[in-house]
């Protein structure tokens, strides 16, 4: 719009594309089946692992799971440098030592979309043609010393490789670009441990899928959260504008529209599209120090949630132990909670609730209109994570956690343990041919 503007805005530190030279080349096998694989590189006396996502030719389901590889948000992560946001909310935590991939990314000036530009200004655009250091199976987010986002979903993968579980691998771009085609031929559809960012292709499509018949087990928390599109003509790049929302930084005024697709930014619940209408929880806080348990509420005793709790004690903490994230527990990091005032149906059933939060977990800024000191975990009762399951048309159902650390209890004990156990019961019964109660 050449006569709107007499400038344009660069920044020294944007990177679009590596453009690295190739070193190998690999043809996959014909039979390699679907799943989250690495190349694993030694040099040295060092060793890195560069993963990479197997999926099924199109149209070629091998099973009727499928895991949803939450990639926008790898994407939006990808080389993150937050520290002091989340240790302001965490003064106990105990920060990581810089690793030696954390010191590359500081030195190439590598930004995430949590980031800003050397000239203040946030990061809206990121690529996946560049080193992403942070999406190793071993990195700990420095700023809390725990796994998180590709490395905290491989609890999940680990889970399903224990359970001996067939699963598809797919992912948010092949969603994107593919639409419920992709998605119809699985029974049900699971998702990693943080799916924040969702372009409304994506949602369009998940939403027809579930109408359609299709289950979906919503396995983390803060998820359907950012506006996010892909650059029609280059489809590595993603794009966030961030406003409104708990955020790192502030679209400028008039910068609130999205500048590959030209649609509002921000939240999706901004545009009517609270995730709470999709799966029934939308993110309510967020705190760093530690996870708690869940306890059961008066939905789990209805007879349509029984297959959930089999061997399940009516009593029974949920999640009240050792955990890979935060150390402790299986509802915390993020947290996500029912509302029937944002669409969660009144017909879905919250299951459980978690409970002792700290003040670490604080109230998200979209529903604090007024600053006060009863935000906090301790004392607000609606920062909590809720455990909910409810029925779709035709057969579909959701199941959700609400929580970011769920993944993470589920190895505790051996994978004996509550978590392992509810989500087998509902993965069971969603990847069955049974009518839901």
């Amino acid at each position: 719009a050449l006569q709107e503007y007499e400038a344009i805005h660069f920044h020294d530190d944007d990177l679009n594309d590596a453009r690295w030279d190739a070193d190998f080349e690999w043809t996959l096998p014909a039979q390699l089946k679907s799943g989250a694989y690495a190349v694993r590189l030694r040099a040295g006396g060092s060793e890195d692992h560069i993963p990479f996502f197997v999926r099924p030719a199109k149209g070629m389901a091998s099973t009727a799971i499928a895991f949803l590889a939450p990639t926008n948000s790898y994407l939006a992560y990808a080389n993150e440098q937050l520290t002091d946001i989340p240790m302001a909310l965490a003064p106990n935590q105990k920060q990581g030592d810089p690793s030696p991939d954390d010191q590359y990314t500081a030195d190439n000036g590598l930004l995430s979309l949590y980031d800003r530009h050397t000239d203040g200004s946030g990061v809206c655009y990121s690529t996946r043609l560049r080193p992403i250091l942070n999406m190793r199976p071993r990195y700990h987010m420095r700023a809390l010393n725990c796994p998180h986002q590709f490395p905290a979903d491989l609890h999940l993968i680990d889970w399903l490789e224990q359970q001996d579980q067939n699963v598809d691998v797919i992912t948010d771009e092949n969603l994107h670009f593919e639409g419920v085609d992709l998605l119809t031929s699985y029974k049900v559809i699971i998702t990693g441990s943080h799916p924040e960012y969702w372009s409304g292709p994506m949602l369009a499509a998940l939403e027809a899928y579930l109408n359609n018949g299709g289950r979906l087990m919503y396995l983390g928390g803060n998820g359907f959260y950012w506006v996010t599109a892909f650059d029609p003509e280059r489809p590595h790049v993603v794009e966030v504008r961030r406003w409104g929302g708990t955020r790192s930084w502030d679209a400028k005024p008039g910068e609130h529209h999205l500048s590959t697709t030209g649609e509002p930014g921000g939240m999706w619940r901004t545009r009517g599209k609270a995730p709470q209408r999709l799966v029934g929880v939308g993110f309510v806080s967020q705190g760093f120090d530690a996870s708690a348990p869940y306890r059961r509420q008066t939905g789990s005793t209805d007879s349509r949630a029984a297959f959930i709790f089999e061997g399940i004690g009516e009593e029974e903490l949920i999640g009240d132990f050792d955990s890979l994230v935060l150390n402790h527990g299986a509802a915390g990091f993020e947290l996500d909670r029912a509302d029937t005032a944002l669409g969660t149906p009144d017909h879905a059933l919250v299951l459980a609730t978690s409970f002792g939060h700290s003040n670490s977990y604080q109230h998200v800024i979209e529903e604090v209109l007024m600053s006060d000191s009863q935000q906090g975990g301790s004392v607000n009762p609606k920062v909590r994570s809720d455990m909910v399951y409810f029925e779709y048309p035709n057969g579909g159902a959701i199941f959700s956690t609400g929580s970011i650390a769920w993944c993470g209890a589920l190895s505790q004990n051996n994978y004996d343990n509550n978590v392992s156990r509810i989500t087998g019961n509902v993965l069971r019964r969603f990847a069955s041919y049974e009518p839901m109660p």
